[in-house]
């Protein structure tokens, strides 16, 4: 059975890299069209000094916050780990993510903070490049126009025909009608 998708609380969780300021922003717009409260999450990592976070959150948080009820919050501990525990201990509906796009040796030695949120999440995961493409332009409509012709029978109108269909069919029964007494005369 499929739920409606109901969307009361968004968590964005930022590492406060430039790959999560647009995270930050697509999660914002989406808390403004939903009407739900927005989370800013840090987690901080293991062995790493906590001391500017405070700070810093308070200003991402206050970039986010035009027309928004924000809650924020830091932890410390595994990232995706805290986020995925804070995720179910306040029931959130929807988690945004920013990417750094790591392939290779350093996803393999790093790993995906996003990929393990999204395998854990008890929710949906949005994630989030580091830059987007512009947007293409949506094509220019051109309308089609309908050739239309006459009918070389009766002079009607047609679309792209000699022949209209009326006149084809009276063409078929008379030429059907004709091979018949043709056939039943040469008995």
């Amino acid at each position: 059975m499929n739920a409606p998708l109901v969307i009361r609380d968004v968590l964005f969780a930022s590492d406060f890299s430039g790959a999560s300021e647009l995270a930050g922003q697509t999660a914002a717009d989406l808390a403004r069209h939903f009407g739900a409260r927005l989370h800013v999450l840090h987690v901080v990592p293991p062995v790493t000094d906590p001391m500017d976070a405070p700070a810093v959150l308070r200003g991402v948080a206050a970039q986010l916050e035009k027309g928004l009820s924000i809650v924020t919050a830091i932890t410390k501990g595994r990232v995706a780990h805290q986020i995925v525990d804070y995720a179910r201990r306040n029931a959130i509906d929807l988690i945004v993510l920013g990417t750094h796009g790591r392939t290779g040796v350093s996803h393999a030695l790093l790993g995906s903070v996003a990929e393990a949120v999204t395998r854990r999440a008890p929710c949906r995961v949005l994630t989030v490049p580091a830059t987007l493409p512009e947007p293409a332009r949506a094509p220019i409509a051109i309308e089609t126009a309908v050739e239309t012709t006459s009918c070389a029978v009766c002079a009607s109108e047609t679309q792209d025909e000699l022949i209209c269909e009326a006149c084809r069919a009276k063409i078929r029964g008379e030429a059907l009608h004709r091979k018949l007494r043709e056939e039943r005369a040469g008995r």
